[in-house]
């Protein structure tokens, strides 16, 4: 197996979870939120989104779906353009609303597309390459692309809980 197939399999089960999280929720459903502290749904699988696109973007050298494709526009939220939702408070977790579920699989499903179509043409070799010299040690493609499937892993599992408790 090549490194980019295998990059595209592990981002391919991150969406899979995703479409399965979401598949079939009512709007409450999207929003409930277990506790006060707690994340939705929705915020979740936006920040799923985020993250990929944001991460994988800046390691591509290009514009993020999110504004490059109207997703930003169309979701309307009353946040900063370029949040990702690292370090949200409850109550900016609470912004993320009036998403249909529907929407929320679309943006992810762009940024899927767009992260496979990057990932197909990596190498062994191009995981070395610095992305990020703001850590000690730098930032690599390689640790970059697995800390993104690592928090989508970690955040698509919350989604998944959280869904048993607010849809059973």
């Amino acid at each position: 197996m090549e490194i980019n197939e295998l990059l595209a399999d592990a981002f391919g089960r991150v969406r899979g979870e995703v479409a399965e999280v979401l598949d079939g929720l009512s709007q409450e459903h999207l929003e409930a939120r277990p506790g006060p502290g707690a994340n939705s749904i929705a915020w979740l699988v936006w920040h799923i989104a985020r993250v990929q696109d944001d991460h994988v973007s800046e390691a591509a050298g290009r514009e993020q779906a999110w504004t490059d494709g109207g997703w930003e526009e169309r979701f309307g939220l009353d946040l900063p353009p370029g949040d990702t939702g690292y370090g949200h408070t409850p109550e900016q977790v609470g912004r993320v609303s009036g998403v249909s579920g529907a929407d929320l699989l679309a943006y992810y499903e762009a940024v899927h597309a767009r992260t496979l179509e990057y990932v197909s043409g990596l190498t062994a070799a191009d995981l070395d390459r610095v992305v990020d010299v703001n850590w000690t040690p730098h930032v690599t493609l390689g640790v970059r692309l697995v800390s993104v499937i690592d928090d989508n892993q970690q955040h698509g599992g919350q989604a998944a809980y959280v869904r048993g408790l607010v849809a059973g």
